[in-house]
């Protein structure tokens, strides 16, 4: 068992980019179309069916309620409802063996390690920076698009 977990951002972060059509804090229009490529929903964690589920592209800060300052970027989600991922533990099935950058943050944003899993050890890599007892979440993000994908949390 994983000494933590995958965190998705909140129900009601999506439900109000369904609702408005907006970007959470910063207003920005939310783009709709068909999912034309690898597009992992930031909700359920699921990727997006390509050439079958729409999805919505909108600007999200990852840190968000969490640190300053923001660092918006680009994010996708379902554009239908879906359930937001409560995972037991791990690194989200849809994401294992993925080119994955763990960025491990201590108090006050202070960046402490930066590493890229490649090989299927983002597990071993996750647990390893949990290790430290200065390290209080994991920013998960695609290696390839460098896109803000999960935070990882202690169990």
């Amino acid at each position: 068992m994983s000494s933590f977990h995958a965190v998705a951002i909140p129900t009601e972060v999506a439900d109000s980019v369904r609702a408005t059509m907006k970007s959470p804090k910063y207003g920005f229009p939310v783009h709709r179309e068909v999912a034309a490529g690898r597009a992992p929903c930031r909700h359920c964690l699921e990727v997006i069916k390509l050439h079958d589920e729409e999805l919505l592209l909108f600007t999200m800060d990852a840190f968000h309620g969490i640190e300053v300052p923001p660092s918006p970027g680009p994010v996708y989600i379902h554009a239908e409802q879906c359930i937001r991922f409560g995972g037991n533990g791990g690194i989200p099935e849809p994401y294992r063996g993925r080119l994955l950058t763990l960025e491990a943050f201590g108090a006050d944003r202070k960046l402490i390690a930066e590493v890229r899993a490649a090989n299927s050890q983002e597990e071993a890599i996750a647990e390893k920076l949990f290790a430290n007892p200065e390290v209080e979440y994991v920013q998960v993000r695609s290696t390839e698009a460098g896109c803000y994908l999960f935070r990882l949390e202690r169990n």
